[in-house]
């Protein structure tokens, strides 16, 4: 017993540190995710085959389409992306249509959420990655019933022309919805969390279950996503001279918002 408490006591402080490590650097943190897991795929890419066989029957194909529920859940991430992307354009609108009212917000916050989403699900993952990279889904793949070979990840082929398997789009708005997490109050930050993580993992591995993705598609896109959201964080809140301000921002749509109702009141005199 005795020789197992300095252990246990010296494991702690290494965990600790590597803890406080990544809390402190998480872009570095997330890029060297980002590469340990592409370099494990790489090593091993029958992990894909194996955790896609997973959701797969000779029988019935990939079975989890044909429930109900499961098509449901997958709607739900759908939802509550456009959920909050409505409610962010809306506070823009309303301030345009009141300039001279307080937003019902920090623009910066609604500008942050609407800019990553725009980056990052739309721009990195669907035009970028998943319009050039080719990779074939998994229900096309000639172990999963299809005719086209299995490729390794970060391999650009032409065996896919548009809307490709690698990375998933909807993996990526799925940790998108962790963005709100960032501006929440910090004694918040944990709970929501803690909601919106197994949300993440319950709507990822619904396109693993469809046959859409593979498991690489989805842990990468998690950490690609999550790492534009922390580099447009750190230009919006954490430099020393954010490149916007709270203030500009509503100096500048009070000033567009009272240019638009003059113009208006100049259009109905006519």
């Amino acid at each position: 017993m005795k020789n197992k408490v300095p252990n246990e006591n010296g494991r702690k402080p290494i965990l600790k540190k590597l803890t406080d490590s990544c809390v402190s650097h998480p872009m570095i943190s997330v890029g060297l995710y980002v590469c340990a897991v592409s370099l494990f795929f790489f090593i091993f890419p029958g992990a894909d085959i194996w955790s896609t066989g997973l959701f797969y029957s000779e029988v019935f194909g990939f079975w989890a389409k044909n429930m109900a529920f499961l098509r449901d859940v997958r709607y739900l991430g759908i939802f509550l992306v456009q959920v909050v992307a409505t409610t962010c354009v809306a506070v823009f609108v309303l301030k345009l249509l009141i300039p001279d009212r307080p937003p019902l917000m920090p623009l910066r916050q609604p500008l942050f959420l609407l800019s990553t989403l725009v980056l990052g699900p739309g721009v990195l993952v669907n035009l970028i990655l998943k319009d050039n990279w080719g990779r074939p889904r998994p229900q096309h793949v000639a172990e999963f019933g299809g005719d086209l070979p299995y490729q390794t990840v970060w391999k650009v082929t032409d065996y896919c022309d548009r809307n490709c398997s690698f990375v998933s789009g909807e993996a990526s708005s799925a940790i998108w919805l962790t963005s709100v997490a960032f501006l929440v109050p910090a004694t918040w930050r944990k709970a929501m969390l803690l909601l919106v993580l197994p949300l993440c993992f319950i709507l990822s591995s619904n396109r693993i279950a469809f046959g859409g993705h593979f498991l690489s598609d989805t842990l990468i896109s998690w950490g690609v996503t999550l790492l534009l959201i922390l580099a447009v964080f750190h230009l919006f809140f954490q430099r020393t001279r954010p490149i916007v301000s709270d203030r500009s921002l509503d100096e500048w749509m009070t000033a567009l918002g009272r240019f638009l109702q003059l113009s208006f009141q100049r259009l109905r005199r006519r």
